[in-house]
């Protein structure tokens, strides 16, 4: 299925994609995945409805650094020995067509295209050949990052949990549309430029090894965001670097996912 989080003039829930239509099953996602419980409406046209983050405000946002091996080589690091996690906030979460907004103080906004892990089961401690059982589904998220905070120290904080630097969407593709989240091509496109094009097969960790690693420390929860990391292409990383800007258009792909479009608008 593709699950969706839309508004709808003075409706708001989510909803099951279904071609041009959007059936209504509901009023909370992140209750429906852990309980299961919903209630189905009539369908309406899928383009009467603006959709939101698939889950607009996660209790959990993890993103995972260089988890690529080009990336890594292009960013001049060695290939991770285990996971390198940083937190992003629900402030940073947007949906499809939402501005991401660049304050005054970041002179340097980057984009990466991720593909997005959405946890559908409380997670605690599972092994990786259980960890998908734990995932509910797939989106495409972009990670953007603001290079000249990120790098100013050895946090990385301040430079990704920034208001609106985490869209995702357009929705979620549940586990059972892709058995293999390792075998799907990804790129972003910028003003419709291909700046990143990669496949997940590249990960040096894959989506059941992130669950399994992140849930030895920290219980996953529904709704709960794994961001699982960028291929090369990156802005940083380009002679001359390319920055996103006011008046850009940012378009992330995730083959079997879907496509995010997002504006880049000054602050």
């Amino acid at each position: 299925m593709r699950l969706a989080t839309f508004e709808r003039g003075s409706m708001r829930g989510f909803g099951r994609v279904e071609g041009d239509r959007l059936v209504p099953m509901g009023h909370d996602l992140v209750e429906y995945l852990a309980t299961g419980a919903g209630a189905e409406g009539p369908a309406i046209p899928l383009a009467e409805a603006r959709l939101l983050a698939p889950v607009p405000r996660p209790g959990k946002v993890i993103g995972v650094g260089l988890n690529y091996r080009d990336h890594a080589a292009e960013s001049g690091q060695p290939v991770p020995e285990e996971p390198i996690l940083f937190p992003k906030f629900a402030n940073s979460v947007i949906g499809p067509g939402e501005p991401i907004v660049i304050p005054p103080e970041v002179h340097e906004p980057d984009y990466e295209v991720e593909l997005g892990v959405v946890i559908g089961r409380t997670a605690r401690g599972v092994a990786v050949a259980d960890a998908i059982a734990h995932v509910a589904g797939y989106t495409c998220v972009n990670d953007v990052s603001a290079r000249d905070l990120q790098f100013r120290g050895s946090q990385w904080m301040r430079g990704k949990a920034i208001d609106t630097f985490l869209p995702c969407g357009p929705w979620l593709v549940t586990t059972d549309e892709i058995p293999d989240p390792q075998a799907l091509s990804i790129r972003l496109l910028l003003n419709g430029r291909e700046m990143q094009s990669s496949s997940t097969a590249q990960m040096v960790f894959g989506v059941a090894e992130l669950v399994a690693f992140v849930s030895r420390t920290m219980t996953l929860e529904p709704g709960d965001l794994i961001a699982t990391g960028t291929p090369p292409g990156v802005g940083f990383a380009r002679t001359p670097p390319v920055w996103l800007r006011d008046g850009d258009e940012v378009r992330c792909e995730i083959e079997r996912v879907g496509s995010l479009t997002n504006p880049v608008r000054a602050g």
